[in-house]
């Protein structure tokens, strides 16, 4: 028979949890007002000279309240996943789970898009003239567009890129163009692929939790990835898409180095969608970071063996885009060049490298601030890599604003530190309010 506790060890437990639900007050309080200078210090300087290029910082969005059909919709599925949330993910069986938390995510990051209709929420998101749709029709011939590409990249060079498809190497367009070449083209169909796709990456991060930190704690991580803030965001860019790549090659990394069945294959795969996530974005390149915090969880004699498979994996996607001519370095050192040529040559650095981690803070939430606070163990390692991801982007100077899109990749992992909170449904109830908050307000960038 289990002996009760005894008296002054349930009011030494007591007195801890206080101690530990102020602490997590505190650093929820300081996050709150480094957003609030960010705001604040801001709006002063855009005043002044106008150098952020941002109306609302550290936001790239303007205000427009508003509500739209996807209102109902977005707090209806905020209600259910703050109540329902935490009990289901406890007792559903680990594959329901797997498939209610996507489910859960599409509904939320659907809802959240179509606040703004499906015109301005989805359909013309990328499609406008820095986006990747613009360039459809100069890939009617692949091989000389992948030959020629770097060749457009400055500003100043004969037919310049938009700016995104300049500011990334060519995978990232190339998407949109095999979508229109099967048939899908168009606006409409390359926010449902950013949509369906981006919302995979909560599974990815579960399915790495659990093999890497245990299937307790990827429960408990589950609401809080289902009910991300981040949806804002991914829902309005191709970043989401470029996160959900990201993850899985993570994924697949953790189960090669922590399961004896298929290690090899998952290990290729791993090695095989980290080489595309590197010729989807420049800057995710960083995610290498993270897979350094999974290979250091993971059974020393499994990473020797799957080590070599992973980079048989990751050689075929620049193998093929070297071949057809595409060189990634140069296209990188062009791209800081361009980079400078834009917005970014009169952002100030010394503004940008605090008010980017504000940002952050509104694309991971509050309860995020809090369960980080919390981390430890292999999830706590895990979060570490993807924080020092983050902020070796942020100190490179590559990043000033617009990092609630860019830092996708890396956000979507710190939203796992919900499962070290001990009561998640007041945290997710903040989760909540801060997206649909953001949401009605502000009309975001991208």
């Amino acid at each position: 028979m289990r002996s009760e506790p005894r008296p002054e060890n349930r009011e030494r437990d007591r007195g801890q949890d206080r101690l530990g639900a102020r602490r997590d007050l505190y650093a929820v309080a300081a996050a709150a007002l480094l957003v609030a200078a960010a705001v604040v210090i801001g709006h002063a300087v855009e005043r002044r000279d106008g150098t952020l290029r941002v109306s609302r910082p550290p936001l790239y969005a303007n205000w427009l309240p508003h509500v739209g059909p996807g209102t109902p919709a977005a707090v209806a599925v905020a209600v259910l996943i703050v109540a329902y949330g935490p009990p289901l993910a406890a007792r559903l069986p680990w594959r329901g789970l797997l498939g209610a938390t996507y489910a859960a995510a599409s509904a939320w990051v659907w809802s959240l898009a179509l606040i703004d209709g499906w015109h301005w929420g989805i359909a013309r998101r990328l499609t406008t003239k820095y986006e990747y749709l613009q360039v459809i029709d100069r890939f009617q011939n692949i091989p000389e567009a992948l030959r020629g590409f770097t060749g457009h990249i400055l500003a100043d060079s004969p037919a310049p890129w938009p700016a995104h498809t300049a500011g990334h190497p060519p995978a990232a367009p190339l998407t949109f163009v095999l979508l229109d070449r099967i048939g899908l083209g168009g606006g409409g169909w390359a926010g449902v692929w950013c949509l369906v796709v981006g919302a995979t990456s909560c599974v990815a991060v579960l399915v790495t939790v659990r093999a890497l930190a245990g299937e307790q704690l990827a429960r408990r991580a589950a609401p809080f990835l289902a009910l991300a803030p981040a949806a804002v965001w991914a829902g309005t860019s191709a970043d989401g898409y470029f996160a959900a790549v990201a993850a899985w090659s993570l994924a697949l990394l953790a189960l090669s180095v922590t399961t004896d069945r298929g290690r090899r294959t998952a290990a290729c795969a791993a090695g095989l969608l980290f080489g595309l996530t590197c010729y989807l974005s420049y800057g995710l390149t960083l995610i290498a970071v993270i897979g350094a915090a999974v290979l250091l969880l993971g059974r020393l004699g499994a990473r020797l063996r799957v080590l070599p498979y992973a980079v048989l994996g990751l050689a075929v996607v620049p193998a093929l885009f070297t071949a057809y001519g595409f060189n990634w370095w140069e296209g990188y050192r062009l791209l800081v060049e361009r980079y400078y040529q834009g917005a970014a040559g009169v952002r100030p650095y010394v503004y940008w490298v605090w008010a980017n981690l504000a940002c952050t803070v509104l694309v991971v939430g509050f309860a995020t601030v809090a369960g980080l606070r919390r981390g430890r163990g292999a999830l706590g390692l895990l979060l570490a890599g993807a924080l020092l991801a983050l902020l070796i982007a942020d100190l490179s100077g590559m990043s000033k604003a617009e990092t609630e899109r860019i830092w996708l990749p890396f956000a979507t992992w710190l939203l796992a530190a919900g499962a070290f909170l001990p009561r998640a449904r007041p945290w997710l109830a903040v989760q909540g309010v801060l997206a649909l908050t953001v949401n009605h307000l502000l009309l975001t960038g991208w």
